[in-house]
């Protein structure tokens, strides 16, 4: 005769988890874990959402001051101290022909292949330092991918470690007595990849980001620098 799976186990607790229950009856060192991984999940959405809106309104702004770069007839009109400040677009064009007005300054036969080098290196560099600037926000999620789940486990390993010791305590080995240490000590382990696994999908997705924003900036850059290698022809 086969018996069916549920009355094999037993009765079968009509009740639900309680996450809340889960965490206030857990040891306090898996408290602790819980609480750490909480505000580190909260943290980690806190960047996603400002990160995409940041490099939104950044990728806004600088097509925007590109577009009037190119149609302006005074391009150092365009670059105030205010749109310095927020377009990184403005701010490489301004490191290029703050570094073509350096090179042709002393009114004197310039170097020109020496002054393009410059131009392109002051241009490069900007780029690179905007790309870093960016991808610096993202270090955190690049960490508690990594860490999270590795905290969840040793709250999960220190839960059951508790479980066990309360069955030498109390000389019992039934199930009733380490289920509930370890379903609060497993919850550590579920909340720390409730925190890494959104953070290792912005911080890919992100990078990505990061990388075509800085392609796009590099590009623009060899333009302003073809421009002023034209304007180095006429000097």
């Amino acid at each position: 005769m086969i018996f069916p799976f549920r009355t094999f186990l037993g009765a079968v607790p009509t009740g639900k988890l309680d996450p809340l229950t889960l965490f206030l009856d857990a040891d306090i060192v898996v408290q602790v874990v819980m609480i750490g991984l909480i505000a580190a999940s909260i943290w980690v959405w806190t960047i996603i959402v400002a990160f995409s809106m940041r490099t939104g309104t950044l990728e806004k702004k600088s097509r925007s001051y590109e577009a009037d770069f190119w149609d302006a007839r005074d391009r150092d009109a365009l670059l105030t101290r205010q749109v310095r400040a927020e377009v990184p677009s403005a701010r490489v064009a301004a490191a290029g022909l703050d570094e073509w007005r350096r090179s042709t300054a002393n009114g004197r036969s310039v170097d020109k292949a020496a002054a393009r080098d410059r131009i392109a290196a002051a241009m490069e560099s900007q780029v690179a330092e905007e790309a870093d600037e960016l991808a610096s926000k993202l270090n955190f999620l690049a960490t508690t991918g990594s860490v999270a789940p590795f905290v969840g486990l040793f709250g999960t390993v220190w839960g059951i470690m508790n479980s066990f010791f309360q069955i030498g305590a109390q000389e019992s080995s039934s199930l009733a007595v380490v289920a509930p240490g370890i379903s609060e000590a497993l919850f550590a382990t579920a909340i720390g990849l409730f925190a890494a696994i959104p953070a290792v999908i912005a911080y890919n997705r992100f990078s990505a980001r990061v990388d075509r924003y800085e392609g796009k900036l590099q590009r623009f850059a060899d333009k302003v620098h073809a421009g002023l290698s034209r304007e180095l022809d006429k000097a």
